[in-house]
């Protein structure tokens, strides 16, 4: 009995900050980084991550056709959370209107959605719950220092969300596979941030992210591949069963690196990371909401999906859809209304940043 997606949903916030603009603030040009991720936009968020992940929420629920009190967990994948204490899972619990509700956070990066995906198997097909929603939402830009062209270019705002309930014969999630690098760990982290912090003397400008870029790389395209070959040989298919492939949406060079040596056909390859930039554990998420929506996914399906995050966590997941591609409803959940640019959101910070780091 496995887990089978049911509805499906997204959120962009509507600031869009484009690479010129952040010619404006940073040593950078639209060239420079679309020839080095594929990135030409990204969405910057006037809210928190959990304001995103309720209206994707609300969206997925929506299309599969069911009431928020018909939900038995709640499980949410983020980085970028809006609270530590208590769990942005409960939160959205509590705006969905939900009385009691197994509710949890999962901090895995990139491939928080795809671990997500594995928990839900697993709560399902053990008989603990019916039907979950798993949401993924970022608010990245939050992070990121606007000085260093390196990272800022990088990362985008977002929210997707998923309802998964027991599904027919042959359809759900067929495989998962996780691991993490350890000892890698420092290649892509948030120092100083939560009990590490020496809380008399902490800046908030000190929270940024470091990031080798280099090293994430290579690592990301070996990790990928190999959760693909494990789950393909766990369920005894090969890369020409593969339907539609879901990565990831890092870097476009990441992924067509990934596709090269998987031996991927380019048109089965779906990416949305030019619009997007990477939004961690939302961009999977988010990338099947716009394939649906597309017509890139048909009834019966075979979706691969890895993906590589912080962690350093890999990840890969293959899932055969099953036989609902049109939402059964459509919700009119929005996000509150903003006449800010993407630009205007970040402003403040790329300032208090140029003053702090005048070298950058």
């Amino acid at each position: 009995m496995a887990a089978t997606i049911t509805g499906w949903g997204h959120c962009a916030p509507p600031a869009i900050l484009t690479n010129d603009d952040l010619a404006t603030i940073t040593d950078t040009s639209d060239e420079w980084i679309v020839t080095r991720t594929g990135i030409r936009q990204r969405h910057v968020s006037h809210v928190n991550s959990g304001q995103l992940g309720l209206v994707a929420a609300q969206r997925a629920l929506a299309a599969a056709g069911c009431s928020p009190e018909s939900l038995d967990a709640i499980v949410f994948a983020s980085v970028s959370p809006e609270l530590i204490i208590p769990s942005t899972a409960s939160l959205i619990q509590k705006r969905l209107g939900v009385a009691d509700v197994a509710a949890m956070d999962l901090n895995v990066g990139c491939s928080g959605f795809v671990y997500g995906l594995a928990v839900v198997n697993g709560l399902i097909g053990s008989g603990v719950c019916r039907r979950v929603l798993l949401v993924a939402a970022e608010r990245l830009t939050w992070y990121l220092d606007w000085t260093r062209r390196d990272v800022a270019v990088l990362f985008g705002d977002g929210a997707g969300a998923c309802v998964l309930e027991a599904g027919d014969a042959e359809e759900g999630l067929l495989a998962a596979d996780l691991g993490n690098d350890g000892a890698a760990a420092g290649a892509l982290m948030v120092p100083n941030f939560g009990t590490a912090m020496d809380r008399i003397k902490h800046d908030m400008l000190d929270i940024t992210v470091d990031f080798d870029g280099r090293e994430i790389f290579k690592r990301a395209v070996t990790g990928m591949v190999r959760s693909t070959h494990t789950v393909l040989e766990q369920t005894g298919h090969g890369i020409d069963d593969v339907d539609v492939m879901i990565p990831h949406q890092a870097n476009l060079r990441i992924i067509d690196a990934v596709g090269q040596k998987l031996g991927v056909a380019s048109d089965k390859v779906f990416t949305n990371v030019d619009r997007y930039g990477n939004t961690s554990a939302a961009s999977i998420p988010i990338a099947i909401s716009e394939a649906v929506e597309q017509g890139r996914i048909s009834a019966g399906d075979l979706l691969l999906m890895p993906a590589f995050g912080a962690g350093l966590s890999r990840g890969a997941a293959l899932l055969r859809w099953g036989q609902r591609t049109n939402p059964v409803d459509q919700s009119d959940a929005a996000l509150p209304e903003s006449s800010a640019t993407g630009l205007e959101l970040i402003a403040p910070n790329a300032k208090a940043m140029r003053e702090r780091n005048p070298k950058n």
